[in-house]
């Protein structure tokens, strides 16, 4: 019996082997060709210890149909839009990740070539197919080998410039970046000092998340140690990359994106910025006072990249720490993300930590998670304590008021609810942020 619970709002992804499993893997490759009727698929993977278990399985479901399958090898999950978007002979791509999870982890990021567009598989777009018992079709199709990284670096040398010869710190959490830095290393100035390059699925260093408490430590010492000017932070499957300046500290995604907003409307003025609507009211701000035109979104990264179909953007961002680009084929790229940080810090010729002050506006805490069975319920009164703010409903609740505002929006994965909240003070916030909580812990 093939869990439902895997197939998920974006993709699929699951506990190995208990949830995610070779069985489901084998149904989903079958699946994905009845719901595209995808010939030639590009695959690959990341460092995570059941992916090659479930390549295999998926292989042999997506070729049980009659489509072939390329095996692109062990890649940063950016290298499968890469594989769909630049190459004429593939019409679909999977990137078997489980992105930032922890190391029991798996799953499918699916994609398919519509004409010139790259259009997302959702898992949920699946689960009807799941368990009709496929026939096997009798064909020619088979499995080969396709080395797409050379090819894939070229193309993103293409948005480096002028960069500075800093000393830098990159932490790849054990994941797939190290090789691509690694091939990157002689087209750069920079002195790089590598941490935690190997790929290894026991992720042994820190979480594959940066986020994730003391992830951030180890890169941390090794800046101040070294006294090098910044360093970058990616997670296991390199499409999520965060800054961290000279002190250790990490930068705030949504002010990373303002850097990247910033520079792209330098060069493309006048064209929209995608964000999604938990990022800091100065990104909207910022993005107006530069020219550009703001458009809010969703949380979660196809909803970023429809926004900057749909209205003439240029890039957009999560405070996930996920950018993409209109000249990435309209997907996410930690690699352009680092390239152009590199150029833009060069530019402003200042240390990180006074560049990002400029931008930081609001007093803004780490997202706050509560444990709520009935997310609705929940979500109803609030909209009744707080309707004297300005609300709307593009993803949960969100209520601004003239100092501060807040959103809370139920997990798509799980039984929880998801606070931001932003004030103009420190002060205002800690207390609205005690307001909220104990509101919160009152209604559950």
């Amino acid at each position: 019996m093939i869990n439902s619970s895997i197939f998920k709002s974006y993709d699929v992804r699951g506990i190995y082997p208990s949830e995610l499993n070779e069985e489901a893997a084998f149904a989903i490759g079958q699946a994905f060709i009845a719901h595209t009727g995808a010939k030639k698929v590009a695959v690959g993977h990341d460092a995570r210890l059941s992916s090659p278990a479930l390549f295999k399985s998926l292989a042999e479901g997506i070729i049980s149909q009659g489509a072939d399958v390329y095996d692109i090898g062990q890649v940063p999950t950016e290298c499968s839009y890469f594989g769909i978007g630049n190459y004429d002979e593939f019409d679909a791509a999977i990137m078997i990740t489980a992105s930032h999870n922890p190391k029991e982890y798996n799953g499918f990021k699916m994609m398919v070539k519509k004409g010139n567009d790259i259009v997302w598989v959702r898992g949920k777009d699946l689960l009807s197919l799941i368990g009709g018992n496929s026939p096997v079709i009798a064909s020619e199709a088979k499995q080969s080998q396709k080395n797409i990284l050379q090819d894939y670096v070229n193309y993103v040398l293409k948005f480096s410039g002028n960069i500075k010869p800093f000393k830098i710190v990159i932490d790849a959490s054990n994941g797939v970046i190290g090789k691509i830095i690694t091939m990157l290393e002689k087209s750069l100035p920079c002195e790089i000092i590598p941490l935690n390059f190997q790929p290894d699925g026991n992720f042994p260093n820190h979480s594959p998340n940066p986020l994730e408490a003391d992830s951030s430590n180890q890169i941390k010492e090794s800046i101040q140690k070294n006294k090098t000017d910044f360093g970058f932070i990616f997670d296991a499957d390199a499409d999520r990359i965060f800054l961290v300046d000279e002190k250790g500290e990490m930068v705030s995604a949504d002010i990373t994106l303002l850097l990247l907003a910033k520079h792209f409307l330098a060069k493309n003025p006048g064209m929209g910025i995608a964000y999604n609507l938990i990022c800091s009211r100065s990104v909207p701000e910022f993005i107006k006072k530069w020219g550009g035109v703001p458009i809010r979104t969703q949380v979660g990264f196809v909803n970023v990249r429809e926004g900057l179909i749909n209205n003439n953007g240029i890039m957009g961002g999560e405070l996930s720490a996920h950018y993409c680009f209109k000249d990435y084929f309209y997907c996410d790229s930690g690699m352009i993300a680092f390239l152009t940080l590199l150029q833009i810090i060069s530019k402003e010729a200042k240390p990180v930590s006074e560049i990002v002050k400029e931008l930081t506006v609001y007093a803004k805490p780490a997202q706050l998670t509560f444990k709520i069975d009935d997310q609705n319920a929940v979500l109803e009164k609030v909209k009744e304590k707080y309707i004297d703010g300005k609300q709307d409903f593009l993803d949960g609740v969100t209520v601004e008021y003239k100092d501060w505002w807040f959103n809370l929006r139920p997990s798509n994965t799980e039984p929880v609810i998801k606070l931001t909240i932003e004030a103009s003070t420190q002060e205002l916030l800690e207390e609205k942020q005690k307001e909220l909580t104990a509101f919160l812990d009152s209604v559950t």
